[in-house]
């Protein structure tokens, strides 16, 4: 038997209705634009809880910063929640070699007698600053600062990978910044938000949040690298030979 089908698979919501989804759910409509600002605002919050919850791997990016000799503090872009893996970059083209550097904490950091030593980097600190801009005008950017200090004698590169944050709800007629496997859990968490907000619809919150938190644990499930890992064992050996 022949089956007739669409042959179409860019189904997706805007933002309206996403937001008219969550409200149905929450049995109330979306009437006025309060309503819209507020769940909008929900939103906002709730993708924002999404970069504390886990590695959002559609938010992964990959950046360079030309290391300066003498230089050992560097800015990042300000959407930075934080970075992930990190390399020291010698060298061009087929003689371009990645050395692992390791991250170490702001005590560690601030433990090292002499910051003023020069060499190839080996260590790097990042300080997780906000990204927000302060009350004078100025951007507190997420910095990272490696150690020592980058020599004169070779060219250094950071290479990076990053988690940026979630692009903002937006203005109604746009679709978010997720993977259309993430639009149940996003609605259903857009309705959970707001059944905590609207009139006669706190009888649903219960059954609403058992949603969400099922509907996050599939989608974050899948939402995982794929790679197989394996598991060395370090060997030690006892007494002498």
């Amino acid at each position: 038997m022949a089956y007739n089908t669409t042959a179409t698979t860019n189904f997706n919501l805007d933002l309206n209705e996403i937001i008219e989804e969550a409200f149905e759910r929450c049995g109330a409509e979306l009437r006025t634009g309060y309503d819209f600002r507020t769940a909008k605002r929900s939103l906002n919050l709730m993708l924002m809880d999404w970069a504390s919850r886990g590695i959002n791997l559609w938010t992964l990016e990959t950046g360079t910063q030309a290391l300066t000799a003498g230089t050992g503090t560097y800015d990042l872009p300000a959407d930075t929640v934080d970075l992930l893996d990190h390399v020291i970059r010698t060298g061009t083209g087929q003689n371009q070699i990645d050395i692992n550097i390791s991250r170490i904490s702001s005590s560690t950091y601030v433990a090292i007698p002499n910051k003023n030593a020069t060499g190839r980097p080996i260590q790097i600190w990042i300080d997780r600053r906000t990204g927000a801009t302060d009350s004078l005008g100025s951007v507190v950017y997420p910095q990272f600062t490696v150690w020592p200090l980058p020599d004169s004698g070779t060219t250094y590169t950071l290479f990076y990978t990053r988690l940026r944050r979630m692009l903002d709800a937006g203005t109604g007629v746009n679709g978010q910044d997720i993977p259309f496997r993430f639009l149940p859990c996003l609605v259903a968490g857009l309705s959970y938000y707001l059944s905590m907000k609207i009139a006669g619809a706190e009888a649903r919150t219960q059954i609403l949040k058992a949603q969400y938190d099922e509907a996050w644990d599939i989608a974050a499930g899948e939402d995982r690298e794929k790679a197989p890992v394996r598991f060395v064992p370090r060997q030690s050996f006892v007494g002498s030979y």
